[in-house]
């Protein structure tokens, strides 16, 4: 029996074809086969570069049709790369069910990083980047992406959403319905390409700029939007959480670094959650470093 394949996961350029990596360009050429979102358009890219390797369909619509198959090339002892359009597999695109199959069956399954659009525009925005949550795209129909938005509403950390440029002056609106107007923003569209624009301002500002300026609602939209300001409250959720990991770790590590960990895991404040290591230790009548 021939020892199993590996499976590649390839980021390709999301627009300037010069972001594709040495690394990427050769693993593409020396694979024995291109898992492909559509093969028509990766066929564009690939044939810029003059790599002629086959290619095979895997979109929303066969992925799982189609895993077992590709997995049992691959314990055959293939080379099998996946790309999607434009960017990093995976994100906001298919390819999931596949990994997870490859990983499960004891394949290699390896990376080949380059171009994502969420991070770009992420990298641009001038929001905090500490922690942030991708979100990828809104649903379609407006009240249910109101209804996400309401939910959203009080996340405290850097929100990335994907969005169609007919929909940008909708969604714009609803998030300044749903976060306030008053909400940092960035609009990041075609980047890397010809025309890209990043729009930075307020929620409102952006509203207004996007029905009075058409370019706005063209080519493709990274949307980043500050998380909702700190409270002096902590989330009960978090609390709890703080208080289960304290438990764990004050009886094993000093308090001073159960603090730090508990705080960067939880995003609480570390002055509350040294408090309340103090006050547990002082419950359990424990005061002395693990």
């Amino acid at each position: 029996m021939s020892a199993p394949g590996t499976l590649f996961i390839v980021a390709t350029p999301i627009g300037n074809l010069a972001d594709l990596s040495a690394r990427a360009r050769s693993t593409l050429a020396e694979v024995d086969l291109i898992a492909a979102e559509d093969t028509r358009h990766s066929g564009q890219m690939l044939a810029q570069f003059g790599i002629q390797t086959p290619l095979c369909a895997l979109h929303e619509h066969n992925e799982a049709a189609r895993v077992a198959e590709l997995v049992g090339r691959l314990q055959g002892g293939a080379r099998i790369a996946l790309v999607s359009d434009a960017g990093t597999p995976l994100v906001s695109d298919p390819g999931y069910r596949l990994v997870a199959a490859a990983a499960a069956a004891g394949i290699a399954v390896v990376p080949v990083p380059g171009a994502c659009a969420a991070i770009a525009a992420l990298s641009v925005a001038g929001l905090a980047t500490d922690r942030f949550a991708f979100e990828g795209f809104l649903p379609q129909r407006s009240a249910a992406r109101r209804a996400r938005l309401e939910v959203l509403a009080g996340e405290s950390r850097t929100l990335v959403f994907y969005e169609a440029p007919h929909r940008i002056a909708d969604t714009l609106a609803d998030l300044a319905a749903a976060f306030g107007g008053t909400r940092a923003a960035v609009v990041a569209r075609e980047l890397t390409k010809l025309h890209e624009s990043v729009y930075r301002g307020t929620l409102d500002e952006l509203v207004l700029r996007a029905a009075g300026e058409a370019n706005m609602a063209r080519g493709e939209i990274v949307l980043v939007v500050a998380g909702a300001p700190a409270t002096d409250g902590d989330d009960d959720a978090m609390v709890r959480q703080r208080d289960r990991l304290l438990g764990a770790l004050l009886p094993v590590m000093p308090l001073s670094a159960a603090v730090d960990l508990v705080s960067e895991v939880t995003g609480l404040r570390r002055n509350r959650v040294y408090e309340r290591a103090l006050g547990l230790r002082r419950e359990t009548g424990n005061t002395e470093d693990a």
